[in-house]
């Protein structure tokens, strides 16, 4: 049975009812869903808390029974840090590690697959790890089809 990592994104999607990605993330979520539980991490639930004002309003949007908390695993900091140094080496600027790299080392370690509708730094730092994301993305939404 697949795990899905929902990236926030996704999350944020449904949450807001956003007008370009609802549709998608609530598709891909249901479909996801099916197939095995949908998970957070810690560094997810953090970027979510962000639009939250308690920490019972963020608990009652992702009920436990629906979404599996998993913790972050130790080797997965080791190898967010270590694709953290590479994305250095080429050039990137920021001074710590993104959220992206603690979230794509998790699957890695755990071996689950990641719901986002950012792949770019995934498919780059992580391409050993199964995406699920829409078939063309642009930054304004999914492709017309």
């Amino acid at each position: 049975m697949r795990r899905f990592l929902v990236d926030t994104n996704v999350i944020v999607d449904v949450l807001s009812r956003d007008p370009s990605w609802f549709d998608w993330s609530a598709d891909a979520l249901v479909r996801c869903a099916a197939e095995g539980p949908l998970a957070i991490n810690p560094i997810i639930y953090a970027e979510l808390a962000v639009g939250f004002p308690r920490v019972e309003v963020l608990d009652a949007a992702l009920p436990a029974p629906d979404w599996v908390r998993l913790p972050l695993p130790w080797h997965a900091g080791f190898l967010a840090g270590r694709c953290f140094g590479a994305y250095r080496d080429r050039g990137g600027t920021r001074p710590s590690p993104l959220p992206d790299f603690y979230i794509g080392a998790h699957a890695a370690v755990d071996d689950l697959v990641v719901l986002t509708r950012d792949a770019a730094r995934f498919r780059t730092y992580f391409p050993r790890v199964q995406l699920v994301t829409p078939p063309t993305v642009s930054k304004s939404g999914p492709a017309e089809r």
